[in-house]
């Protein structure tokens, strides 16, 4: 979300359009306030007929990045090394297995991020010669954000507060840690077993 920064993220099988189409309509229950519009990629797994006639069904405006310009959609890819990177790496997960632990580590990556990880928004930008100078603001969650919108009810915010308040950010990184442990394990174990068959096939 691009005033709050609330983020979520969904790991899919494939990007075929009726993996990435159940995986949005899950994350728009997960968002704790309506999506007012979605600004997507240019892929088929969102420029397509069910996207769309769900987004006029929900009054959702409906937008997508210009051809060849993917900082268009800067606010997702900051998001993809701070969040999914950061969390996931860039190991190779294809296993039934592997996709639902992702999600289960995604459930308590959310609540970590939301509630617990601040970030800075860039509130000006002046060139000054050659130099660049920003300005950002204080440091804040997407939660604080979220409790300081005027756009946001007030029965919204207060059940993001009881949220908050059974939380404890050392419990979830534990739980991340403890997934990430596992994730690990198995891409070892993929490997060891790859290793084996080719050293098979060159004995043989």
């Amino acid at each position: 979300d691009v005033a709050t920064g609330w983020t979520e993220t969904q790991a899919v099988k494939n990007k075929a359009q009726i993996w990435v189409f159940e995986a949005l309509k899950e994350i728009f229950e997960r968002m704790p306030f309506p999506i007012l519009g979605i600004d997507s990629d240019n892929g088929s797994e969102f420029i397509n007929a069910h996207l769309l006639r769900f987004c006029e069904e929900k009054g959702i405006t409906f937008t997508r990045t210009r051809p060849y310009r993917k900082n268009d959609n800067c606010y997702v890819e900051q998001k993809n090394w701070s969040v999914v990177r950061k969390t996931v790496g860039y190991y190779r997960y294809d296993t039934e297995v592997e996709l639902n632990l992702i999600n289960q580590l995604y459930r308590t990556l959310r609540l970590y991020t939301n509630f617990f990880q601040p970030s800075m928004k860039l509130i000006q930008k002046t060139r000054i010669g050659s130099k660049m100078k920003k300005i950002y603001d204080t440091p804040k969650t997407p939660y604080q954000r979220v409790l300081e919108s005027l756009f946001v009810s007030e029965q919204v915010k207060e059940e993001l507060e009881r949220v908050y308040e059974r939380l404890n950010p050392v419990k979830l990184k534990r739980v991340l840690v403890s997934i990430q442990n596992r994730l690990i394990k198995m891409v070892a174990w993929k490997m060891e077993g790859k290793r084996r068959v080719e050293n098979v096939s060159n004995f043989g």
